[in-house]
């Protein structure tokens, strides 16, 4: 089960950098080898993420190539041949849930959660079949590729139909949707509004380039101490009003409101728990 509303990439060629990133407090540190690496350092990452993954595998992911590239084919097998893998794997412009299963085929019971991306409008129109597949917990959306196959801002307003077709997708495969990194690093309103935005029409969680952007996002994700003593409260009174509408504090409490709070103390205890 995802239960991550916070994660954190690293480039898989700064393996300097790999401690700092772990201890920054995301649910989910991620060795990215794919765009934060170039093509020349792309062995030297594979080799440093496996080494980190053999040394301490827990709470690390890595984004692979995609696997319709020569590096792609190359990180799938040097996984493998690698003893220990990652609690997950990103999966880069994932366009059918076929791509998945060369993967699931290649690492058989040993393959780890799945997390695709959904970069192209291909793999946005193919997003329910893609998130239904066994292996995935989760769907992120790329937000960057997508943005450039659009001709468009790496912006709120041009993304959003996009990004609201997903959210549906992983809605009804019941998978959680990761929301795109916010790339302004100076930006510390942006990135609170946007992530607030972004939990507002249904993300689980969102992703992070910097450490310092991970207390913003779990900010954002996390049911706050309010929220749960709310939905806590609301709870109670519904129990004791027999499980029937009622009036509460100057609203209606009816089945579709105690469904949504429901789901926010079963997320709270998820992330407490993780």
């Amino acid at each position: 089960m995802f239960s991550a509303c916070s994660l954190l990439f690293v480039p898989g060629s700064k393996a300097e950098r790999f401690a700092k990133a772990k201890a920054s407090g995301a649910d989910l540190t991620v060795i990215d080898l794919e765009d934060a690496v170039a093509f020349a350092d792309k062995a030297g990452a594979r080799a440093a993420a496996l080494s980190q993954i053999a040394a301490d595998g827990e709470g690390w992911a890595i984004r692979i190539n995609g696997i319709a590239t020569a590096a792609g084919i190359r990180d799938l097998a040097a996984l493998v041949d690698s003893p220990l893998l990652p609690e997950t794997l990103l999966v880069p412009m994932v366009e059918s849930a076929a791509e998945l299963a060369v993967i699931a085929g290649a690492l058989g019971e040993r393959c780890p959660d799945l997390v695709p991306l959904i970069e192209t409008p291909r793999g946005l129109r193919l997003a329910l079949a893609i998130a239904n597949h066994p292996r995935v917990t989760a769907v992120m959306f790329g937000g960057g590729d997508f943005s450039g196959e659009l001709g468009v801002a790496l912006a709120w307003e041009p993304l959003l139909a996009a990004r609201q077709q997903l959210v549906l997708a992983c809605v009804e495969a019941r998978k959680p949707a990761i929301d795109v990194p916010f790339i302004t690093l100076d930006d510390e309103a942006g990135l609170a509004e946007e992530a607030a935005r972004a939990r507002a029409i249904g993300f689980a969680a969102k992703a992070a380039i910097h450490p310092r952007q991970v207390p913003a996002i779990r900010a954002a994700f996390a049911p706050s101490a309010a929220e749960v003593a709310e939905a806590r409260d609301a709870l109670a009174a519904y129990a004791a009003g027999g499980e029937r509408a009622i009036r509460h504090k100057g609203r209606m409490l009816e089945a579709p409101i105690i469904k949504h709070y429901r789901a926010l103390i079963a997320r709270h205890e998820e992330l407490t728990h993780a």
